[in-house]
C-alpha cells in the first residue's frame, strides 16, 4: 500500500466526492468543508497523483479519459471503507436497529413485539420507524423492513411477502354489503397517497361494478384505518395494517376477494457485512410471525384470479 503514502487521503476523499456527486458545491456539502477547500484539495490531489483527473470546461469540472475509470475504482475503494467503517458500530449483539415504516411499527409490530422479547430476552430493540431510506452501510440500522417493488441499488434485499389488498369496514357498514355491486352505495375512506385505487382493484378482481363513493381522502394510512374503524366508509386495506383490527373484530372483511398490488414487503440490510445472530433470530421470528398473520387474515379470502363472477360473496 505504499502508493498510498504518494497522495493525502483528504486528497482522495475529495476526488471521489467530486466525481460522485458531480460537483464542486455537492462535494462541499457532503464532506462539510467550503467549495474553495474542495477545489484546493482536487489541485493537489492532481498533482501528487501526477494525472489531470478532471477538466476544467466552461459549465464546471469534467472527468478525463484517465479520470472516469480512475473514480469508478475510487468509489469502490471508499465504500468498502465506509462499510468496514460501519461494521464497528454494530458490535453490540446486545442490541438490535430497526428501521421500518412507521404504519408497519404502530399498525402490526407493536402489538406484536413481545413475542419476540419473550423468545430472545438477551436481544433489545431500537425501533426507527420512517419512511426515509437510510445509509445501511454507513448507519447504525441493522435491518431495515421496506415495501415496494424490490431490486433498490446498492443493499441486499430479501422477499418477506407480497403485498395484498382488499376491503376492510365496521361490521356495522359491513351488514350492507353482501355482493360487490353492493359497493356503489357504500361511502369510501381514500388514502390519497395510494396509487392502488379501487378502480384499480376492480379492475384486477374482474368485478364490473362501481366503487364505492369518496367520503373522505387522507395522507396518512394510518389516519383511513381510524377512519375506518369509526364507521366512515369501506377501506382498501393492506393485511399488516388492518389485521389486527380484524383480529379484534373491531374492522371484518365483507368481501373475501383480495388483489395482489405487485409490491412486496422486503427485509434490506446492508452489502457486504456478514449477518448477526441478532438479524438472523428477528428475521426468521417475523417471517413466521407474518406468515402465520397473513395467513389467518387472508385464509378466508379469495384470491382475486380465482373470484368466480361479478356477484360472487
Amino acid at each position: 500500500m505504499k502508493n498510498l503514502n504518494r497522495v493525502h487521503l483528504n486528497g482522495l476523499r475529495a476526488l471521489e466526492a467530486v466525481g460522485r456527486l458531480g460537483s464542486l458545491q455537492a462535494a462541499a456539502e457532503e464532506l462539510g468543508v467550503t467549495v474553495g477547500a474542495v477545489s484546493q484539495q482536487v489541485i493537489k490531489a492532481e498533482e501528487q497523483l501526477g494525472r489531470a483527473i478532471f477538466e476544467r470546461t466552461a459549465r464546471g469540472l469534467r472527468e478525463t479519459a484517465f479520470g472516469g475509470p480512475f473514480l469508478t475504482r475510487l468509489s469502490i475503494a471508499f465504500r468498502q471503507l465506509s462499510e468496514a467503517v460501519a461494521t464497528t458500530r454494530r458490535r453490540d449483539d446486545a442490541i438490535l436497529t430497526i428501521s421500518v415504516a412507521p404504519i408497519f411499527a404502530s399498525r402490526w409490530l407493536i402489538h406484536r413485539i413481545d413475542r419476540f422479547t419473550a423468545a430472545h430476552p438477551d436481544i433489545g430493540l431500537r425501533i426507527e420507524a420512517t419512511t426515509t431510506l437510510v445509509d445501511l452501510a454507513r448507519s447504525d440500522v441493522d435491518l431495515a423492513i421496506r415495501v415496494g417493488p424490490g431490486g433498490w441499488p446498492d443493499v441486499v434485499t430479501e422477499f418477506l411477502i407480497p403485498q395484498v389488498v382488499f376491503p376492510v369496514c365496521a361490521p356495522a357498514l359491513a351488514e350492507r354489503i353482501r355482493t360487490p355491486a353492493d359497493l356503489a352505495a357504500q361511502p369510501a375512506v381514500v388514502d390519497g397517497n395510494d396509487v392502488f385505487t379501487w378502480e384499480r382493484w376492480l379492475r384486477a378482481a374482474g368485478l364490473d361494478v362501481a366503487p364505492p363513493r369518496a367520503r373522505h381522502v387522507f395522507s396518512d394510512a394510518s389516519l383511513c384505518l381510524d377512519a375506518a374503524l369509526a364507521g366512515q366508509g369501506v377501506l382498501l386495506a393492506y393485511p399488516v395494517l388492518a389485521s389486527w383490527a380484524l383480529k379484534e373484530g373491531r374492522l371484518v372483511a365483507p368481501l373475501p376477494i383480495h388483489v395482489e398490488t405487485g409490491m412486496g414487503y422486503y427485509f434490506v440490510t446492508a452489502p457486504g457485512v456478514p449477518e448477526p445472530r441478532k438479524v438472523a433470530l428477528f428475521k426468521r421470528w417475523l417471517r413466521a410471525a407474518v406468515a402465520e398473520d397473513v395467513d389467518r387474515v387472508t385464509g378466508a379470502v379469495i384470491p382475486a384470479r380465482a373470484a368466480a363472477s361479478p356477484s360472487s360473496p
